[in-house]
This record gives C-alpha cells, sequence and structure tokens, in this order.
C-alpha cells in the first residue's frame, strides 16, 4: 500500500525552512530551560514527599494551591489525575526529602492540616483517622456497654469503618449516616461526638529520598548517552562515520526539542518520560536508517548524479513508507496521550512531541548534514566519502538512469 507514487518534491530545496524551523523551536526550549522554568524534575529526580488525596467531589487545583499556600507549603506542585475516570484524585508533591517514619507522617499531617479549611474545632477527621484512633476512641467511650471485651470488639469495629472507608467508599465518607448499614447506630453517634466527615482523605504518601532522585539524574544521562553512542558506532560501521553523526546530531535535535518542549509546558520529566525519550531516540533511528539505507542503495545505481539529487529521490521514495509508519504509530500514542489518564499523561506527551519531531526530522535535518558535509569536502578539494560507499560492489548504473 502507497499513499504517494512517484513524488518528486525538492526536499533539500526547503532545508533553510527546515532549518529556520528547528531554530525557533530549539532556542525557545533553551531559552526556558536557562531563565524560565528551566528543567522541571519530577520528584524521582528531585527527591520529595508524594501524598496522593482523594476528594469526595471534583477537586478544585487552584483553590487546594490556596490552602496549601496559606499553610506555608508553597513549593507544593499539585496535578488532578485520571480525570477520564472521574476519580476525583490529586497528586501533590511536597519538598520534604528524609526518609524516616517520621517524614511520612509530617508530610501527611502538614497536608490534612493544610486542607482542612472547614475543620470542626474540637473533633477530628474520620476520612483521616486510623483504625487505632477510632479504636481507642471507643474503647474510651464503650458505646456499646461491653466493658471487659470491649477491646478486641472495638478494634474490630473500628477496623470495619476504616474497610468500609477505604474499600466500598473509595476512601472517602460523604457522611456519618453511611456507617449505620456497617456498625451500631450507638457507635455511629457516638463516633459524631468527636468525628467530622472532611471532603478529601489521604490515600496514600510516598518519598523519594535526595540521594536515589540523584542517582536517578545520573542513570537517565547515561542511559541517553549510552543509547546515542552505540547508535554513533552501529551506523559507522553499518554506512560510513558522516552516516552515524549525522543520525546522532539528528536524535540530538530531537530530545532537545523534546525536553525544551516540557520545560515550555511546566510538565515534570519524571522516569517515564525518560522512558518515553529512550523509546523515541530508537524511533527516530529507524526512520533516518530506512532513508539512509535507499540513499546507499542509490548511490551505487546513480554514481554520476549529484549526491543532492540522490538523497531527494530516496527520501521521496521511502515517504509513502514513513507517512504510514508513522501516522498509524502517532494516532496510537495520540489515542494515549488523549485517553490514558493523568498518570500517563507525560509519557504519552513525549511520544506524541517525539514522533513528529523524530519523523520530521529524518528528512529535514539527517539528510541535509550528509549533503552539506559533502559540499564542504568538495570545496576544500577533499575526495569525497559519501559516494560511493563501498567500492567493488556497484553495478553498471542503467544507461537511462546516467546524467550526461
Amino acid at each position: 500500500m502507497e499513499f504517494f507514487k512517484s513524488t518528486n518534491i525538492d526536499f533539500l530545496g526547503k532545508k533553510w525552512y527546515f532549518l529556520t524551523f528547528s531554530l525557533i523551536f530549539s532556542v525557545a526550549g533553551v531559552l526556558s530551560m536557562a531563565f524560565w522554568h528551566g528543567v522541571p524534575l519530577g520528584v524521582d529526580f528531585r527527591g520529595g514527599t508524594l501524598v496522593y488525596v482523594k476528594y469526595s467531589h471534583t477537586p478544585d487545583v487552584s483553590a487546594i494551591h490556596g490552602d496549601l499556600d496559606r499553610a506555608g507549603l508553597r513549593n507544593a506542585r499539585v496535578q488532578a489525575y485520571d480525570q477520564a475516570h472521574n476519580s476525583n484524585e490529586v497528586l501533590i508533591a511536597l519538598d520534604i526529602q528524609e526518609t524516616s517514619e517520621q517524614a511520612l507522617d509530617r508530610g501527611k499531617t502538614q497536608i490534612i492540616q493544610a486542607l482542612e479549611s472547614h475543620a470542626v474545632p474540637g473533633k477530628q477527621d474520620l476520612n483521616n483517622a486510623s483504625s487505632l484512633t477510632i479504636a481507642n476512641y471507643l474503647l474510651e467511650r464503650d458505646p456499646l456497654h461491653l466493658g471487659t471485651d470491649a477491646g478486641p470488639r472495638y478494634t474490630a469495629i473500628a477496623q470495619s469503618v476504616v474497610d468500609d472507608r477505604d474499600k466500598a467508599k473509595g476512601g472517602v465518607l460523604g457522611s456519618l449516616d453511611e456507617l449505620k448499614s456497617v456498625v451500631d447506630p450507638a457507635v455511629v453517634a457516638s463516633l459524631g461526638d468527636n468525628f467530622f466527615v472532611s471532603d478529601f482523605g489521604i490515600r496514600n504518601v510516598e518519598i523519594v529520598g535526595p540521594q536515589v532522585g540523584q542517582q536517578l539524574r545520573k542513570q537517565a544521562i547515561l542511559a541517553t548517552l549510552y543509547s546515542l553512542g552505540g547508535m554513533l558506532v552501529y551506523l559507522a560501521l553499518r554506512f560510513e562515520w558522516i552516516y552515524g553523526v549525522a543520525a546522532v546530531l539528528t536524535v540530538f535535535h530531537d530530545t532537545l526539542i523534546t525536553v525544551g518542549a516540557f520545560s515550555l509546558l511546566n510538565w515534570e520529566i519524571s522516569l517515564t518520560v525518560i522512558a518515553a525519550i529512550l523509546t523515541l531516540i530508537g524511533y527516530s533511528n529507524n526512520d533516518t536508517i530506512v532513508v539512509f539505507d535507499r540513499i546507499r542503495e542509490n548511490i551505487k545505481l546513480l554514481r554520476r548524479d549529484r549526491l543532492a539529487d540522490i538523497v531527494n529521490k530516496s527520501i521521496n521514495q521511502t515517504l509513502s513508507r514513513t507517512i504510514l509508519t508513522a501516522g498509524l504509530t502517532f494516532l496510537t500514542v495520540l489515542a494515549l496521550f488523549l485517553f490514558g489518564g493523568e498518570v500517563l499523561r507525560g509519557f504519552s506527551l513525549a511520544l506524541v512531541i517525539g514522533i513528529l519531531i523524530g519523523t520530521y526530522s529524518s528528512i529535514a535535518i539527517a539528510a541535509p548534514i550528509l549533503v552539506a558535509y559533502q559540499e564542504w569536502r568538495g570545496e576544500r578539494g577533499k575526495k569525497p566519502i559519501a559516494m560511493p560507499l563501498r567500492s567493488g560492489n556497484s553495478p553498471t548504473p542503467p544507461k537511462e538512469k546516467v546524467k550526461v
């Protein structure tokens, strides 16, 4: 199946338009990383505390920011996620980087205190109370008059309350009345004397220590550099060294624009984003190698043609294949971006940007680098290395393809 047959687009003739486009987006990304948003690293890399909060209604992110600011948590990041499924959950990232149990409790307590803007004075929040807290209160009040058998019974009742809240109600009770079908009404009435029901509940608290974050940053950089180095060596052996250099420069161009886009949008770069970038390095190089392989074949057949004409012809011959493969892949990652939820939003955005830029750069960046280098060697009076690639194996070119 081919979308385009016998195309004759002068891609190299438009190289200055391509260069201008790449410069605009590359420079914008570099300026954003240098002066505006920097490189917005996620908690995975910078370290910190992640607090997952479940609401009984659609959360207002701006209102949450306001509550956190008033509580002194001015560097907190708030991100709503899984909006497609109306889960009413937000992720709050704090800069608390200690890895102790006390740090976990402190982060949770700070969030609860900041978000309880409508707390009832003198009462505890049942949506954020532990089973131990509930059991101790019931044991003290003994609403069922159990006497000596009170300890195990109230522990079981408290656990039933927490299980109903966290499992049946998704982490948030709407009111105390919802417990009447779970525990004795006398227990519910007693809980109402000391507890109130807020509109949120802390689902989970996680910590990434600063040493772990630093190690992950180092490993992410090394993984990217190793992949670039491996591709340079492979292409230098498979084709010629200039092909490897062109491919690596192209991938660097793609990575710079992708990371720059995240900086411009101020979206955090997490481990999943790094995984997407590494995936794109391979994907972009795959497209580039397809074009390079066709160039090598055509150089053997069209030895008397100018390299620029051979490159143009090769790009046109592979254009249909490029559009088909890139188009289908793009539709897949676009669906992931639109419907995959907030957790995968950064990963899918990196893929969306990378596939567009990677496909573009295989045509508009990698191929012109070959021609520019060839022309530079010609101006210096040096022997061209790009054609022919391997001597002794080139067939006699067909007469109709030889320029006179």
